[in-house]
């Protein structure tokens, strides 16, 4: 959560200083911009075919640092531009314009931000976009593009945030968009579908949301290189299936996992035990099964906690525990005998994947993280361990005990490594 006000403000005053620049270019009537420049929004203005609001219409001549949308920088230190000004910003959002980008985007050689927020622009992304090195952020969400995932984008070689929300693409997602070193990767409302990638928890990104697409099969259960910033991970609404992996665990960094609206079953891993900065976990609209674990209702960073609608059989005191600690917590549609708002008795008798544990998954490592008492204080320190058969055990102790429980030999990279 925090790191998404984080990003947003990081943006804001990324485009405010854009602004700023612009004017002080103005203001002291630089010389107009190179002419490769003006070739490349010539081009495009021909390729947009509608402009309600009438942006375009300062697109005329050779000074680019006075268009509508576009704004101007110093060239970067270092650079061998002839202009004291260049292009580093288009921020066109809510423009709706109509049409489609054009190769000679790629004119724009020191372009750091791409910013086309609900626009009509359709087609596919131009190859060229992967010579612009200078761009970090390109938002193209909110318009009509279609065809395969834009593997263009992919080889932009500074990109830290890609967002492609709400368009209609489709196919499979490439394994290579969680390799590089996007910070934040936002596919959700397209068509997308197949199996996640495995190499997905690579990925360095703080925020990868993948929602309201068609992705199937199961959550990816490879956590070897986990990356160690994952803040925001959004699921829902696809038609994901089995289980929840143990390595879930070990995403420690974790403030809001949405699992809603699949096709989810078993019980729940004792990993998420783990997530000690979770503060939203939403599984809601799968189907789980089994006593909602007090691991879970323990978690100390819940702010919001939604289980509805699956096959759960009951919870503990802790969970009850959870209003007093004005936790949202919504267990309608459940199977809790004596509780209000839930499915009927025949509904319960034959529960989907009620057989299916969570903690036996083929062809992956055990993954366990308790929270044991130590002289009475609730613990806080997790380590891993090697346990009998080679699995992993994520066990935590109180932090007061670091000496005494953490062994010589311990680094969670290796061990990562080693035994996932």
């Amino acid at each position: 959560m925090q790191m998404t006000w984080w990003y947003l403000l990081l943006a804001f005053f990324q485009l405010f200083s854009l602004k700023t620049s612009a004017f002080s270019v103005a203001s002291t009537q630089a010389p107009p911009t190179s002419s490769v420049e003006y070739t490349a929004f010539q081009a495009w203005k021909s390729a947009i075919t509608e402009d309600p609001s009438g942006i375009l219409a300062s697109w005329v001549g050779p000074d680019v640092c006075s268009y509508r949308g576009v704004f101007c920088s110093e060239p970067p230190e270092g650079t061998s531009s002839s202009s004291s000004s260049v292009v580093a910003g288009i921020d066109l959002n809510h423009a709706n314009l109509k049409g489609s980008l054009v190769k000679e985007l790629s004119f724009l050689t020191y372009l750091s931000i791409i910013h086309l927020n609900s626009n009509r622009f359709s087609g596919t992304i131009p190859e060229s976009f992967r010579e612009l090195q200078y761009l970090t952020e390109l938002d193209l969400s909110n318009n009509q593009f279609s065809g395969p995932f834009p593997t263009s984008t992919l080889r932009i070689p500074n990109l830290i945030y890609l967002d492609l929300r709400f368009n209609s693409f489709s196919g499979e997602v490439p394994d290579e968009l969680f390799v590089g070193g996007l910070d934040g990767i936002f596919l959700n409302n397209n068509q997308f579908e197949g199996q996640i990638p495995m190499i997905l928890w690579n990925s360095q990104a703080s925020v990868i949301t993948l929602a309201n697409n068609k992705f199937s099969g199961s959550i990816p259960a490879s956590f070897g290189h986990a990356g160690p910033g994952i803040r925001e991970a959004l699921f829902l609404n696809n038609e994901l299936t089995g289980c929840i992996p143990e390595g879930i665990g070990f995403l420690s960094d974790v403030e809001v996992l949405d699992l809603s609206f699949n096709s989810l079953t078993g019980h729940l891993p004792s990993s998420l035990s783990c997530l000690s900065d979770i503060e939203v976990l939403n599984i809601a609209h799968n189907q789980f099964s089994g006593e909602l674990p007090d691991l879970v209702c323990d978690l100390k960073s819940l702010l919001n906690l939604t289980v509805s609608y699956n096959f759960f059989s009951g919870f503990s005191q802790d969970c009850d525990k959870l209003f007093f600690r004005n936790v949202g917590f919504d267990f309608s549609g459940n199977c809790i005998p004596g509780r209000d708002m839930q499915r009927p008795p025949p509904e319960c008798m034959g529960i989907p994947g009620g057989g299916l544990s969570c903690l036996r998954i083929p062809a992956a490592k055990a993954v366990a993280c308790s929270r044991a008492m130590v002289q009475g204080t609730s613990t806080n320190y997790c380590k891993l361990s090697k346990s009998v058969g080679s699995n992993i055990v994520l066990s935590c102790e109180d932090e007061s005990l670091h000496a005494m429980v953490k062994p010589p030999w311990f680094n969670p990279v290796a061990l990562r490594e080693n035994y996932l």
